[in-house]
């Protein structure tokens, strides 16, 4: 199978099949795959691109890139979905804090962020992701319990669909940015790319 250049040089992702990776953490794709078991995630990303599958994309991503880097791809998702005017909650603050320096100390305050976390804020993803990173439900207490299967897998998936869909207007446009953000990261980079200029809401168009 012909792997894009764009997906040849992602460092960051394990060398070994996707089907491994997607059987580990419970992933169904929405695309029917041709590629075979063996297939690498770069494969199987260029085959997704190929069908215009970036919900795919982006689950299959989510999953593969390393707890760390995950869990900062949904903090700068977090930050996209907010916008520059609104104070970042403690649930991204105590994720971006742990990312800087993974230790039990930030991960107790992301499990503590996670556990005040409103049922309405969906960036209780973010501290949920930092919360599990190493295979269970947090530190202390929690660290006799095993997490879920894919647990900071699907936590990144969840802030990345909200962010996505926070504003339908903006799917088209917006989703390649995650897409591209996520790409960045796997490489080594820090995920910053240039937002687009934002399309006028149907409310702003009426007005």
């Amino acid at each position: 199978m012909t792997i894009s250049t764009r997906f040849s040089d992602l460092k960051k992702i394990p060398d070994i099949p996707a089907a491994k990776v997607m059987a580990a953490g419970n992933v169904v794709l929405q695309s029917p795959l041709d590629a075979s078991a063996s297939a690498s995630v770069p494969a199987v990303l260029s085959e997704l691109e190929a069908k215009g599958a970036l919900i795919d994309m982006l689950q299959l991503l989510a999953h593969t890139l390393p707890a760390r880097e995950a869990t900062w791809w949904a903090c700068l998702a977090a930050r996209d979905m907010l916008g520059p005017e609104k104070p970042l909650p403690a649930t991204v603050q105590a994720a971006e804090a742990w990312v800087r320096q993974p230790g039990v100390e930030a991960r107790t305050q992301a499990r503590e962020a996670l556990d005040r976390a409103g049922n309405e804020d969906n960036t209780a993803f973010c501290a949920m992701a930092a919360s599990f990173a190493d295979g269970t439900l947090g530190p202390g207490h929690l660290n006799d319990y095993e997490s879920p299967p894919g647990a900071v897998g699907f936590a990144v998936f969840g802030m990345v669909l909200d962010a996505l869909f926070h504003d339908e207007d903006q799917v088209d446009t917006y989703g390649p940015i995650l897409l591209e953000r996520a790409l960045s990261i796997a490489r080594g980079g820090n995920g910053n790319v240039p937002m687009p200029a934002q399309i006028p809401s149907d409310k702003e168009k009426e007005s």
